[in-house]
């Protein structure tokens, strides 16, 4: 194997593990023993083998093909056999060229052509997707590339060329359950255009809009790693796995795969912590009685004195802010809170924005997977006379009104950014919460870094709290599975 190839493998495993993929020196032999048995000839090929040589989890999957095409990619340069214009100078030519590319694009999704929309994605990075100013020459943009076109407009024009094509074939006229002729009700002849553009047809093309999409952003990957190198891009163009998407920073589409993800790792959490749980049931070395017992072997520990906890589940009461600053990082929490409550023998889930309110009845009571944007989204219980955080008031509502749920069995989880908006953050209060608990644990979506500056006081609070930083479902996962009381 050359030396280029390996220098090649060793860059790749380092994007990967930039993403949060685990690689270590043995996989890199593995994968470049693969390299070497696979050749270079078959690109799919030697993605296969590398994946399975590098990839742990199903879940990684994604980015290491999104780095793949960074590192090995398809082309270099402009692809061969795609006839690409020189990019528009005026917006007007913009937008004509736009169009023409949309009627190509409509016909390939039609067609469900795979080349056809590789080429097609190649032209339109190449064509919509150029940066013209001094400071990027040579450079894409993606997003620019997929404003101009709009793709999701050639999904009708895609459905007219299907009818069309279905009304030209023979037979097709007819209601289909007779064969090519028949008269009845099948699939094959759209007795209306409504029958024919079903629901099905229609996901089919957004699935395969979708995917364009996914083209033209690898084809501008690969033409930006040629201007800027492929480490540049790897690090600031390649989206992480969603277990490393940061929760303040993850849009509607990266919510949505997070919730998809909360059953999964709520069985792999539960599993953990009942391994914990049969650990600690076990008992801890007395040190004092262990020595007192080696007198009689000669001062050798052969028989350990154990100490024994009484085994019971704690409680857990969960103290979540809602405020609009950290409400998805809540929300996904809470989630999983909700999946994990048999673990724990009582649970109670407290709202606030700058007032308490007991959402335990409409979250715990719930079933797992149910609709609970009504719980989250009316905050009028949990404000006073404006809609901004105030830790020090929530703390001093806790004290005086729900300070009967916390008890020297209880486990009390914090969720928020402690920012007060410049209001008295009442550590008092705080102190008294955490004399009353087991143990207090905050969890802050925000970056270590970031604790002290503006209205933040987390590093006050982290005085008194055993504050932990938890920017994703990676940090979550550790803080569940080690450090969470059970």
């Amino acid at each position: 194997m050359s030396t280029a190839l390996d220098s090649r493998l060793v860059g790749f495993a380092r994007a990967l593990r930039g993403h949060g993929v685990i690689v270590g020196t043995s996989e890199i032999v593995d994968a470049g023993a693969a390299a070497h048995v696979l050749g270079l000839d078959d690109r799919g090929r030697l993605r296969e083998g590398l994946a399975a040589a590098l990839l742990r989890r199903a879940g990684q999957r994604q980015v290491f093909d999104d780095l793949y095409d960074v590192w090995f990619p398809a082309a270099l340069g402009e692809r061969s056999g795609v006839d690409a214009d020189a990019p528009p100078a005026t917006l007007e030519d913009r937008r004509s060229r736009a169009a023409e590319l949309r009627d190509d694009l409509a016909r390939a999704l039609a067609a469900g052509d795979e080349r056809a929309l590789d080429e097609l994605a190649a032209r339109v990075v190449a064509e919509l997707g150029a940066l013209t100013n001094a400071a990027t020459t040579g450079s894409f943009s993606a997003q620019q590339a997929l404003d101009t076109l709009a793709p999701q407009t050639a999904i009708a024009a895609a459905l007219a060329r299907l009818q069309d094509a279905a009304e030209n074939a023979p037979g097709g006229s007819g209601d289909g359950s007779g064969g090519s002729g028949g008269s009845g009700s099948g699939v094959s002849g759209p007795a209306s255009g409504n029958n024919f553009a079903s629901r099905f047809t229609r996901d089919e093309i957004r699935t395969g809009v979708a995917a364009f999409r996914r083209r033209v952003e690898a084809e501008t990957r690969r033409r930006n790693a040629e201007a800027r190198g492929a480490e540049r891009i790897s690090r600031y163009a390649v989206r992480p796995p969603a277990e490393q998407t940061p929760f303040l920073l993850a849009g509607p589409a990266e919510l949505d795969e997070l919730r998809g993800a909360i059953q999964p790792l709520s069985r792999k959490l539960a599993t953990r912590l009942a391994a914990r749980r049969r650990r600690a049931s076990r008992g801890r070395i007395d040190v004092r009685r262990t020595l007192r017992r080696s007198l009689s072997t000669g001062g050798i520990p052969i028989r350990p004195a154990l100490e024994h906890d009484s085994p019971h589940r704690p409680d857990l009461v969960v103290l979540c802010d809602l405020s609009s600053s950290v409400a998805g990082f809540s929300r996904f929490t809470i989630l999983l809170v909700q999946a994990l409550a048999t673990q724990f023998r009582r649970v109670r889930i407290l709202g606030f924005v700058n007032r308490v309110d007991d959402l335990t009845d409409e979250i715990i009571g719930a079933a797992p997977g149910s609709d609970l944007s009504s719980a989250f989204d009316d905050l009028s219980r949990m404000t006073r006379w404006h809609r901004n955080s105030d830790y020090g008031a929530v703390f001093a509502d806790v004290v005086e009104n729900h300070l009967d749920a916390i008890g020297h069995r209880t486990a009390v989880l914090i969720l928020g950014d402690a920012r007060s908006n410049h209001t008295d953050p009442q550590f008092d209060m705080l102190r008294e919460i955490v004399g009353h608990a087991r143990h207090v644990s905050w969890l802050n979506p925000e970056p270590a870094r970031m604790w002290s500056s503006g209205d933040s006081v987390a590093l006050r609070y982290s005085e008194i709290v055993d504050m932990h930083e938890c920017r994703n479902v990676a940090q979550l996962r550790e803080f569940v599975s080690r450090l969470l009381p059970v």
